[in-house]
């Protein structure tokens, strides 16, 4: 793998780091400013959207910017917003500082991917924007904890200070080790917005959705679940989020190496073994080790969908990938905003804290469903004769088969 994938993986890195630590600090960060734990979760929420609408909203104000200089530009965007937090006198102006580093976030992973993706042969793309993830699953392994000890025993402002650090060494080795990518001739906005007329494109984003989404229903409240029903202390829950990354880690490249083989079996067998676990853990979550095991398996399946998923969006978007890509992203946030409401309303309805696994396991079985439906409609369309988009025969496009 060439060496300026590790730039973007150290950049990924920074950035999983930002959106994750946040959650283990909101006691200190809400009692630093005088504001409820409610209020403090207005951080993550506030981050959230963010992705979501600055994944399209930065991609369209780079689109006639090379590629290298807009991974350069959003990782400077990623710095302020996180130096700002570091800095910040009041509530409002952290939340600000949150909200302008989220607006790299999508964008930053959406263009990586078409630059992780051209930087490595065709049978080698998945692989490779698995590396560029890789950044972001370690994050939760080894970022989050560390920064959230950090922010426990020294001050929340020193982790945010120390992410923003990472953004300059980010920064620094895009600089130096990404080349300079000329932009395909001829694509323009509307080539990148035409994207979306894509059927394909829509189906794997909606993949992405409720696929991740069905990871969240159940990891966004795993602190009560493990707490009040499996019976650990409320220190182990930082250990059990490090299995759970460890999980990512392996599932990532395990998805990114198999995805350039068969990438639709991959989305099958992860997103079908993802609904069987997440409605297992409902009864694992009351045994100690078996609920660390789901917990580990539950965080390998979820990000075993990633790369293949990703990488299906560059190949329906093909020509034209940058915005897809980028909206995809946010798709995956989109889906952890979703999950989080929807399992936060079987709580609040009386059905206890390992409802939101039955939540999650229905979102990655509708996402199974997605997946075959959008296989089928692919095989469809590639038989002989039939006329897609266009006007054009099928068999005479350019495609990517699987």
């Amino acid at each position: 793998m060439p060496l300026a994938l590790l730039a973007l993986a150290i950049g990924a890195f920074g950035i999983g780091t930002t959106e994750f630590v946040i959650m283990g600090l909101l006691p200190e960060v809400a009692g630093g400013f005088g504001v409820s734990i409610p209020t403090a979760g207005l951080l993550v929420t506030g981050y959230a959207l963010g992705v979501v609408i600055g994944a399209p909203l930065m991609t369209v104000l780079g689109t006639k910017v090379p590629r290298k200089r807009m991974l350069m530009v959003l990782m400077g965007l990623f710095i302020a917003g996180n130096l700002l937090s570091a800095v910040a006198p009041v509530f409002a102006v952290m939340l600000i500082g949150r909200v302008v580093a989220s607006l790299a976030h999508g964008a930053f992973f959406g263009i990586g991917s078409v630059v992780a993706a051209e930087l490595v042969a065709p049978d080698r793309k998945a692989g490779a924007i698995a590396m560029m993830f890789t950044g972001l699953t370690v994050a939760n392994v080894v970022g989050v904890p560390l920064g959230t000890l950090v922010g426990q025993q020294v001050g929340w402002r020193v982790t945010f200070g120390i992410v923003a650090a990472l953004g300059v060494v980010g920064l620094v080795g895009i600089a130096k080790l990404v080349p300079e990518l000329p932009r395909p001739e001829g694509v323009h906005l509307r080539h990148e917005l035409a994207a979306f007329k894509n059927a394909q494109v829509l189906l794997a984003m909606a993949m992405t959705v409720l696929g991740f989404g069905g990871v969240f229903a159940a990891i966004t409240y795993i602190a009560p679940m493990m707490t009040h029903v499996a019976g650990f202390a409320d220190g182990s829950v930082t250990w059990l989020l490090v299995l759970f990354g460890l999980g990512m880690v392996g599932g990532n490249l395990v998805g990114g190496k198999f995805a350039d083989r068969a990438l639709m079996p991959m989305l099958y067998v992860s997103l079908g073994a993802l609904a069987v676990v997440l409605a297992v853990f409902t009864l694992t979550a009351h045994n100690k080790i078996a609920a660390a095991v789901t917990i580990a398996l539950i965080g390998a399946l979820g990000f075993a969908t990633v790369p293949p998923l990703q990488k299906r969006v560059l190949d329906q978007a093909h020509g034209a990938p940058t915005l897809a890509s980028a909206v995809n992203i946010g798709a995956f946030n989109l889906g952890n905003a979703l999950s989080a409401w929807l399992g936060g309303i079987v709580i609040a309805a009386g059905f206890g804290y390992t409802a939101p696994n039955w939540v999650g396991a229905a979102l990655a079985a509708a996402a199974l469903v997605l997946a075959i439906l959008s296989a089928a409609l692919e095989h469809r369309a590639d038989a002989p004769g039939v006329v897609v988009a266009g006007g054009t025969p099928a068999r005479q496009r350019t495609a990517v088969h699987h």
